[in-house]
């Protein structure tokens, strides 16, 4: 039903990674959030090919609002190795990729503003796309709640009966798996744009 609406995603290629967070908390005053964790979850022929989590030891302390979502405390993350250290490894999932986000206002400038603070590399890329804006019109055309940023991950994977990999770690947030349901989310609203 109004698959029309989705045809932003029929033209997403069949390759791509899908890039997702966890961070301190929200930007504030001091600037943005640190990454706690990073997850990317690799797409090749519209299928999950492999996903990995990153942990990254933060500078700044970890609210206790986002320690409720992810479940890391500041104990557990000052034993992460820094993220300047990872950057190689996590820059080559990244090397002429569309990367996929959902909430991409969030994470995407989070990514580089470390990437600016610690003066590393910033590989080529193809692009970023926003799964979140660019699933507004459908999700308000379906009546599914919506913020100004659009139809959140949950909603998406309920109105569209995908599995919800959070069920199995009492919905607890985590990078590697909430990238796993985005890129599972783009998929089937992919297959529902292109239904005839």
């Amino acid at each position: 039903m109004y698959k029309e609406l989705l045809w932003i995603f029929t033209q997403l290629p069949d390759d791509y990674i899908v890039l997702d967070t966890e961070t301190t908390g929200l930007p504030d005053e001091n600037g943005p959030p640190d990454i706690v964790t990073l997850g990317i979850t690799v797409v090749r022929n519209r299928e999950v090919a492999e996903s990995i989590e990153f942990k990254t030891r933060p500078q700044k302390n970890i609210s206790e609002e986002a320690q409720s979502i992810h479940g890391i405390t500041n104990e557990q993350a000052a034993e992460f190795d820094s993220f300047d250290s990872q950057w190689n490894q996590i820059a080559e999932y990244l090397i002429e990729q569309l990367i996929v986000i959902h909430n991409a206002s969030f994470d995407w400038p989070i990514l580089l503003d470390h990437v600016a603070r610690y003066g590393l590399p910033m590989p080529p890329i193809q692009g970023v796309f926003c799964s979140q804006k660019a699933a507004i019109a459908w999700a308000q055309a379906m009546n599914l709640p919506c913020s100004q940023r659009g139809p959140s991950l949950d909603t998406l994977t309920e109105a569209l009966g995908v599995e919800d990999l959070r069920a199995k770690t009492n919905g607890i947030h985590g990078a590697g798996i909430d990238s796993q349901q985005a890129a599972q989310v783009v998929e089937r609203v992919r297959r529902s744009g292109d239904a005839d």
